[in-house]
């Protein structure tokens, strides 16, 4: 019986998960108007920047609080985490601009590699269940690219940094556009089931 009312409980929250399919759409759109707005500034100060970054992070980390109320308990966790992990960082780049400049390109570098590595995670693990499992994994590999790209002799130029901030929120429109398609799918699925 509690297998049956287990399955039930599970059909049940993937339902209410896809029903909200389209807030990741929403979102990622969102984050392709910041990329291609961030694209078009010209940012020619350390505290542009700084502030920025901080922007950035904290819209991340909003959109990571919004993620936890449609996954699953160990979900929850890793994107609560990361909502407090971009918190931080948001705050810091904003109270202490001229400080973070110094240290925005291995913060950027090391949050590229720490989501290129979930991308990947997250496209092996759901290559049996969407079409799109591929995108994601090309992201993933851009990303860890990127990262180590970051870390070398190039995090000297500012301007940069505004690239790496521009393509972080492009990356993470993407990467909410396959959510919300992975989503649509599985509502989909649901319904002819």
């Amino acid at each position: 019986m509690t297998t049956l009312h287990r399955m039930f409980e599970e059909r049940e929250m993937m339902e209410e998960a896809s029903d909200r399919w389209w807030v990741f759409l929403l979102t990622g759109i969102a984050w392709l108007v910041f990329a291609l707005i961030v694209f078009q500034w010209n940012y020619t100060t350390v505290y542009a920047i700084s502030f920025l970054f901080g922007v950035v992070a904290l819209s991340a980390a909003v959109n990571e609080f919004i993620l936890i109320a449609v996954s699953t308990t160990g979900w929850k966790i890793v994107h609560a985490i990361l909502a407090v992990l971009f918190t931080i960082a948001g705050v810091w780049a904003i109270v202490h601009p001229h400080n973070a400049f110094a240290t925005l390109a291995g913060l950027v570098g090391f949050f590229l590699l720490f989501k290129g590595v979930f991308d990947l995670t997250v496209a092996f693990m759901t290559k049996g269940q969407f079409d799109l499992w591929w995108l994601q994994l090309v992201l993933g590999i851009f990303e860890i690219a990127l990262a180590f790209w970051i870390a070398g002799s190039f995090r000297q130029k500012a301007i940069l940094l505004v690239v790496y901030v521009g393509l972080v929120a492009l990356m993470r429109g993407f990467t909410e556009l396959f959510v919300a398609f992975k989503l649509k799918g599985l509502k989909n699925r649901l319904a002819a089931a």
